[in-house]
């Protein structure tokens, strides 16, 4: 029973948001609300986390996913809806780190205990020098359609003077 159960503690561990996100970027849990109440078991939740877009320094999201509770979600077993919200704004000058490809995923969440993933992915409108920020989660045998998408016009910030153009920073 032991055994079990310290199976089933590192299945959870492995599949916290944290431990499933690349080395440098790590959401920070913002809050929960309780969306369903259950008397004998977890209750489910939508979390909040917030992630600052590792290679566009001044850009930070803020995402929510739901939890299902009850015994399968407390045990890592539930497979995880796919309704996740997202915003990202500016929150400082721009400066972009390194070149970034199109439609590049920054960070990624397990979703279910094999088949389901989130999708922090983040793209570049050239002709209006905007910041497209998408989540989607896939599916291995068939995607979802449920997805959110969040712009971030790049805008002079302060005494920075003309705005970076992410353009420029394309991988071609």
């Amino acid at each position: 029973m032991r055994e079990r159960m310290a199976a089933v503690a590192m299945m959870l561990t492995l599949l916290t948001p944290a431990a499933l996100a690349g080395d440098d970027v790590k959401p920070d849990f913002i809050f929960k609300e309780r969306t369903v109440f259950r008397l004998l078991s977890p209750d489910a939740y939508i979390r909040i986390y917030g992630i600052d877009d590792p290679k566009v320094e001044g850009v930070a999201c803020h995402f929510a996913v739901p939890t299902v509770g009850g015994w399968k979600g407390w045990a890592g077993l539930a497979e995880e809806r796919s309704e996740v919200s997202l915003a990202c704004r500016q929150i400082g000058p721009i400066r972009f780190r390194e070149k970034f490809e199109q439609g590049e995923t920054f960070y990624e969440q397990r979703r279910s205990f094999l088949f389901k993933k989130l999708h922090l992915v983040r793209g570049c409108d050239r002709k209006r020098n905007v910041l497209v920020y998408l989540t989607y989660s896939d599916k291995l045998i068939e995607g979802s359609p449920k997805n959110s998408i969040s712009t971030v016009p790049i805008m002079p910030w302060g005494g920075q003077g003309e705005a970076p153009k992410c353009a420029d920073f394309l991988k071609e």
